[in-house]
Parts: structure tokens; C-alpha cells; sequence
């Protein structure tokens, strides 16, 4: 099916003989031996294609050839201005098409598209509103007006506001605004990551009210995994902090509560759709709690992940990585699995920053030591030689998002992307997409089309893609027997769209 699932694995047979210096012109054959062998060393070079994939591998190449002849070449460009030429283009039509394995990376409150959200979840009965002093908007479902509180001061039923309001298109898209980071000017609506960073922090709180009220949840989850099954996901790792769930009178849930609904509405989901193998739950908490609550909440997470072993895959730490604290800084706290003796695998955020040198840049060595299974983000990967190597040799893959790296201004050409150079040397890597509805996508085709196109050159091929998407489910948190089983459901989906687009 795929060969050499796991590079850790392949030894590379020794060239450096062949390029001593040459006496006269070099021999052609050793140059040929050359190129080959460095193609075998980049993302999907040791895999060999069936006719079928050769023949759709060139079309591939061509179209990405005329796609880089363009004026405008979308990675070039911020995505918030080339979604609609990424939209027109075919290789993204065919990557929406290709059965893309797992999502392994994103975040529960921006799961759907913020349409939905406001198009479904704010027209329903007892739907309350504040506009803060802050600009932004805090919702609410309750069965009478909510009291005044620190940050919203008055209450209005948004049923009666729009009726009030008389255009409910532009109050609707009003919504939108607060609930995604999307501009027509991101340059200058966002001229440096503390602006983008803090717009993007206000809409995940916006949207926490709406998508944190039991019922809403339920549906919410439901959809989420309907978008992703759309795109052809089959699989999904979900990062939620199993916000406080509440009921209209004011009841608030557990976590216990909340993992049952998740788990209830993925047997659902599986039933009406049988293609789809399952989700699981990363536990996270914002990095800007103290080692006391961190050291709580590690705590829960690890009688959670017992009350629950195949819905509970880990923990995290969330939040923007530059201004909050280290993984260092919580070591105490992230030690107490190891001196428990408990189970409680980690999936760190790490390197999702360009501060070079900075006490967080040291983030992805200290997720290597606290044995992380994956890094988030891995931004700042290439300039760790040791990490790279350390992450390499123990097959720790590293969650590439590459749209939401430029939103969040790491990075302005998705061609400079650091991680061009990990997919050169085939490193243990994922394609994810972070918190879509923010970024205006749905699954992960947009976030491929970047790596793809943009990260990957040239050099990028059918190979490349299929060994993505097989990645994103070995390196995924299932246990082996349904790894396997995932991947022969994956094999099924590759060959059907091999043989309808070749």
C-alpha cells in the first residue's frame, strides 16, 4: 500500500563518495545517482507511484507549473486576498476531492464556519447580545434578560434587535465580523501580531457564549464533522478546553458532561456515516494560568483520560506563544503524569513563534523533554538543529498549518515558510488548519493547496500529498489495530480518487 511508512526506519545508502572532486567533467551517472537520492529524502520520495498516480502526478505538475507563471500566485499573497483565486484554481478543486486522512489540529471553537453560527445559532429563541465597551459582542442563551455583568452591561434579545434594526443582511454580517478575523485590508487592519492576536482572542470569546450552550454544542459538534466529512476527512483530534456547557436556566455542566455529549454525538455521526473512523478530545488550557491551575487541570485531565480512554487522547497548552508563559515555567506541574505514573500523553503547542532566541523559542526542546507526541506548529523547528534531529529520531511529526501562520503574521510568503525545508527532508509532519472558521475555511484542502503549492514548490508531487495523509493517521493518537483499520479505509478512498482523476 505505502512504502516505508515510517522514515525513522530507512537508512539512506552512502553517497558522499560521489561528490569528491571530480577530474574534469563530472560523470553523468553519478550526478543522476545524485538527484535521486535527494529527491528519496524529501516527503513522499521513497514512495513509488502506480501508472495511474504517475499519469495524475503529471497533470499535477503542470498545472502548479502554469499556477506559478501567474501574475498573482496565491502563496505569494496574504490568504485573506487569495481565497478567491485558490477557489478558481484546479489543483485545489482535486485536493477537495483527495481523501485527506485526519485533522489532527484544531481548536473546538472554531470548528464551524461562522455563518452557520450566526445564520442557525443566532436565530434561535432566548439569544442575547452585548456590544462591549471593547468592541466586540458576548452572546448569551437564557431564559430571562442576564444580569448586568463586568464586561456587558445590557442585554438585548437579538430577535428584537433585528427586528428593530430592519436589515437583518448587514446586521448578520456585522456578526460575522466579530466572529472571524477576515478584512478586505489585512495589511492594514493588522499591521503586527499583537493587532491580529488580539482581534483573534476577542472572536474566540464572542463565539465561546454561542457554542458553549448545550443544545447549540450538540449541533455545533454535528456540523463541525459534517464540514469535515465533506472535504473528505475521516478523522479528527479536536483541542477543546471543555468550556463550562450550559442549560438556558443557568445549569452548568461538568466535563464529565461535556465528553459525554462529544462521545455520544461521534457514535451518532459514525452511525449516519459509516466512512467516518471516529474523534478524540486534546484537553487544553490557556498558558496563562498559574503552575497551580495548570497543575489542576493536569490533574483532571488525567482522571478524564481514565474515565474516558478512547475519547481523551491528551493535554495542551494553548495561547499565544510569545506572550504567555513557557512550558519550562510549568514543570512542575507537567511532571505530575511521570511521578503519578499515570497515563497522559501531551501534544504540545511549540515554535509557533519567530522570536528567535526568546525564553518561549525554547519551547519545542522542553515538549521534546517532556516527551510531547506532536508539536504544534513546530514554526521555529528549523532553526533547533538538535530538536529537529531529536524530533526526527523519535518520530515526533509536527503539525504544519501553514494559513493560519500567515494570518498570524510569522510570515507574509508561504514560499519563506520554514517548514519548506522540513518537507525537503521528509521530517515526520501533518497538514492542519488550526481554527478555520476564523480564517474563513472549512477542512483542510486550503491549508494542503498552501503546503502544496506554496511550501512544497516544485519539488512537491503526488508522493507528497499521499504521504501527508497517510502521516496524519499513523502519527495520529489511535491505537495501532485502528490505525490499521483507518488506513486500509484511507487506501479504498486514495484508489477510487486515483481512478476518477487519472
Amino acid at each position: 500500500m505505502v512504502v516505508s511508512l515510517c522514515r525513522a526506519l530507512v537508512t539512506f545508502a552512502p553517497v558522499l563518495w560521489l561528490v569528491r572532486e571530480a577530474d574534469g567533467m563530472p560523470d553523468p551517472a553519478r550526478r543522476d545517482l545524485l538527484m535521486r537520492e535527494e529527491v528519496s529524502k524529501q516527503m513522499g520520495g521513497l514512495l513509488t507511484l502506480t501508472t495511474a498516480e504517475q499519469k495524475l502526478d503529471a497533470y499535477l505538475h503542470r498545472l502548479k507549473e502554469q499556477e506559478m507563471s501567474a501574475a498573482r500566485f496565491p502563496p505569494a499573497v496574504h490568504f485573506f486576498k487569495a481565497k478567491p483565486l485558490i477557489e478558481q484554481s484546479s489543483i485545489f478543486k482535486l485536493l477537495q476531492k483527495m481523501p485527506k486522512g485526519a485533522a489532527l489540529h484544531i481548536h473546538s471553537s472554531s470548528l464551524v464556519g461562522v455563518e452557520w453560527l450566526v445564520k442557525n445559532v443566532t436565530y434561535r429563541p432566548h439569544c442575547y447580545v452585548c456590544f462591549t465597551w471593547d468592541n466586540s459582542v458576548r452572546f448569551l442563551f437564557a431564559d430571562r434578560q442576564p444580569f448586568p455583568r463586568w464586561d456587558c452591561f445590557y442585554w438585548q434579545l437579538l430577535e428584537t434587535l433585528r427586528a428593530v434594526n430592519g436589515d437583518s443582511t448587514g446586521f448578520d454580517n456585522n456578526l460575522i465580523q466579530h466572529l472571524t478575523l477576515f478584512t478586505e485590508d489585512p495589511e492594514g487592519d493588522y499591521p503586527n501580531q499583537d493587532v491580529v492576536w488580539e482581534k483573534f482572542e476577542k472572536a474566540f470569546i464572542a463565539a465561546a457564549g454561542l457554542v458553549t450552550h448545550a443544545p447549540v454544542l450538540r449541533d455545533y459538534y454535528y456540523q463541525g464533522l459534517k464540514e469535515l466529512h465533506k472535504d473528505n476527512i475521516m478523522y479528527l483530534e479536536l483541542r477543546s478546553g471543555l468550556s463550562r456547557t450550559y442549560e438556558l436556566d443557568g445549569t452548568i455542566h461538568d466535563k464529565s458532561w461535556t465528553l459525554n455529549l462529544f462521545q455520544e454525538v461521534t457514535k451518532k455521526f459514525i452511525k449516519d456515516h459509516p466512512d467516518f473512523l471516529g474523534a478524540r478530545i486534546i484537553i487544553s488550557v490557556h498558558r496563562a494560568l498559574s503552575v497551580s491551575e495548570v497543575r489542576a487541570a493536569v490533574e483532571e485531565a488525567i482522571q478524564l483520560k481514565k474515565d474516558f480512554p478512547g475519547l481523551v487522547a491528551g493535554f495542551d497548552l494553548v495561547g499565544r506563544e510569545s506572550r504567555g508563559r513557557s512550558l519550562w515555567y510549568f514543570r512542575e506541574a507537567l511532571s505530575l503524569p511521570a511521578e503519578l505514573g499515570a497515563s497522559l500523553p501531551y501534544f504540545f503547542h511549540a515554535g509557533e513563534t519567530d522570536g528567535d532566541g526568546a525564553e518561549v523559542d525554547q519551547n519545542i526542546l522542553d515538549a521534546l523533554l517532556f516527551n510531547t507526541s506532536r508539536i504544534g506548529h513546530g514554526y521555529a523547528l528549523a532553526h533547533h538543529p538538535l530538536a529537529k534531529e531529536l524530533s526526527r529520531k523519535r518520530n515526533v511529526a509536527v503539525e504544519l498549518c501553514p494559513i493560519s501562520n500567515q494570518v498570524l503574521k510569522l510570515l507574509s510568503d508561504l514560499r519563506n515558510h520554514p517548514a519548506a525545508v522540513l518537507m525537503s527532508e521528509g521530517h515526520p509532519m501533518v497538514i492542519s488548519s488550526d481554527d478555520p472558521s476564523l480564517f474563513g475555511t472549512s477542512g483542510l484542502s486550503y491549508d494542503f493547496y498552501e503546503a502544496f503549492v506554496g511550501i512544497g514548490g516544485l519539488k512537491a508531487n503526488l508522493g507528497t500529498l499521499k504521504e501527508l495523509a497517510v502521516n496524519s493517521i499513523r502519527y495520529s493518537s489511535l491505537p495501532t489495530h485502528l490505525q490499521n483499520t483507518g488506513l486500509v479505509m484511507w487506501q479504498n478512498k486514495w484508489d477510487a480518487f486515483i481512478s476518477d482523476n487519472s
